[in-house]
């Protein structure tokens, strides 16, 4: 029996010790400072800013705002207001934007109004088309550059996308913060260092009009980004970092907002791993490509909460079982991937996350992820399957 529990631990712990490997791996390759950003070649391309849009009122006119003197004169900002019983449209059509209405009461999720706005744009396509959510604020020049990049590369392209605690935010607000910093900046930064791909990650993504106008888009997958990334890193376009352009938003002020982001957020990952990672790994060995294997590696790193508790767990049962007279290899994995990953935190929150949050703060994360367990449990026995919007504050 002892035995037997031995090789389970073991076999758990070899598991675990990849995503806690490229972890620590993206964080001492993201150490190094961003350089300035190159001049990208070729012509500015035209562009066509897609802006998916459900009871938005509240927030589409700052995402306007930030993107509108961005803009040439082959450039145009579609919104489509999807299911709306707000004045969403007539706040977008007010402020100059192009605007498309779309209602069904069983198709719902951004999915759809990203493939009902992709159509609408097929009648005259632009070059490149950039996805911008409605409540995200796009950086000075971030929207050239995107397209541009895409255009020369003929790939998809994906900003830095952060988001930002509430001003006067509690220290487990700002923990959120951080790691979002690690999944968004860090981790897509390290593999950037080496030429590989990243993860879509919702919004401040630029595609090329060819490559987006044959992409799935029309699914009510909660996490419809990491699903289309997957889809084209397989159809052999994978998306490319871009840490030179930023785009930000704000996690939302009531709990009840920050329950439902994250809820769908997680399950979702937590779901494109268990069905779509091994698709990407056993379709990087066919193909011998190392980029593709990356991707597939990226894809299989837990939301960091989970990667602590699981690492925590997972050791924590492999000292009750050299305590009870059994094998203390085991224990030493544990020992060792609880130091790797302790590592890897440490690293990313010293280069980038210390104007965050400071080392005290860092210090209550063990609050912040026993908080997640309830989370974590819903997915085993009642996870989100369906696009859910999470609630702003301006509601």
């Amino acid at each position: 029996m002892i035995q037997a529990f031995s090789i389970a631990l073991l076999m758990l712990l070899c598991i675990i010790l990849v995503p806690v490997t490229v972890l620590l791996a993206q964080a001492l390759l993201a150490w190094r400072p961003v350089r300035s950003a190159a001049p990208v070649p070729g012509p500015r391309p035209s562009i066509a800013v897609l802006i998916p849009a459900h009871n938005e009122e509240g927030g589409l006119l700052a995402t306007l705002a930030s993107l509108q003197p961005q803009l040439s004169t082959n450039d145009r900002i579609l919104v489509v207001a999807d299911n709306c019983s707000d004045r969403t449209a007539d706040v977008a059509r007010q402020a100059g934007a192009q605007v498309i209405e779309r209602s069904h009461a069983q198709l719902r999720g951004k999915g759809y109004a990203l493939d009902f706005g992709v159509t609408a744009l097929a009648d005259a396509p632009p070059d490149v088309v950039v996805i911008v959510d409605a409540d995200c604020i796009v950086g000075e020049g971030a929207l050239a550059r995107l397209a541009t990049l895409a255009a020369h590369h003929g790939r998809p392209v994906q900003a830095l996308y952060l988001m930002h605690a509430p001003a006067g935010s509690g220290p487990l607000k700002k923990i959120a913060e951080f790691a979002w910093l690690v999944k968004n900046k860090v981790r897509p930064l390290g593999w950037f260092r080496l030429g590989w791909p990243c993860q879509l990650m919702g919004t401040g993504m630029a595609f090329p009009w060819q490559t987006i106008r044959s992409a799935n888009l029309a699914t009510g997958h909660i996490v419809e980004d990491m699903k289309l990334g997957l889809d084209l890193a397989l159809a052999g376009t994978p998306p490319m970092f871009c840490p030179h352009a930023l785009v930000y938003s704000h996690f939302p002020s009531s709990a009840e907002g920050v329950q439902s982001q994250r809820t769908r957020w997680e399950h979702g990952h937590l779901s494109v791993i268990a069905s779509a990672a091994p698709a990407a790994l056993l379709g990087a060995i066919r193909r011998r490509s190392a980029s593709l294997f990356a991707f597939g590696l990226d894809l299989c790193v837990p939301p960091l909460a989970l990667l602590v508790l699981l690492v925590c767990a997972i050791t924590g049962l492999s000292l009750l079982l050299a305590v009870a007279g059994g094998p203390v290899a085991p224990l030493l994995l544990g020992v060792l991937a609880g130091a790797a990953l302790g590592v890897a935190i440490l690293l990313a929150w010293w280069r980038h996350g210390r104007a965050v949050l400071s080392g005290k703060e860092l210090a209550l994360a063990v609050v912040y992820v026993l908080a997640k367990i309830p989370l974590y449990f819903r997915f085993l026995f009642r996870r989100q399957v369906s696009w859910v919007r999470s609630k702003r504050d301006s509601e």
